[in-house]
């Protein structure tokens, strides 16, 4: 795979069919020695926007107490996370 000017690269069919990955599916990468394809999420049946959204915190929150990196946000920082910069919300 070459990576583009823009940091993209394109799944190859054979491995998008073996994992399931579709349009609108949630992939993400980590470093483990080397690049690895991880966190994609087929969508479970019959359930709405909101459910999603919320089982998706709830696995963010799991993943960040395993690896440890929550104690190491303030309250203020996983706000900032979440919806933005104070700077940016309040000249809105």
């Amino acid at each position: 795979m070459r990576v583009t000017s823009k940091g993209q690269v394109t799944i190859p069919k054979a491995v998008r069919d073996k994992l399931g990955i579709t349009k609108g599916t949630d992939v993400g990468f980590s470093e483990d020695g080397a690049l690895v394809v991880t966190g994609y999420d087929k969508p479970i049946e019959g359930e709405s926007k909101g459910e999603r959204i919320a089982r998706k915190l709830i696995e963010l929150g799991e993943r960040a107490r395993r690896e440890g990196w929550l104690n190491e946000l303030t309250t203020d920082e996983i706000m900032d996370m979440t919806r933005g910069p104070r700077d940016e919300r309040n000249a809105r």
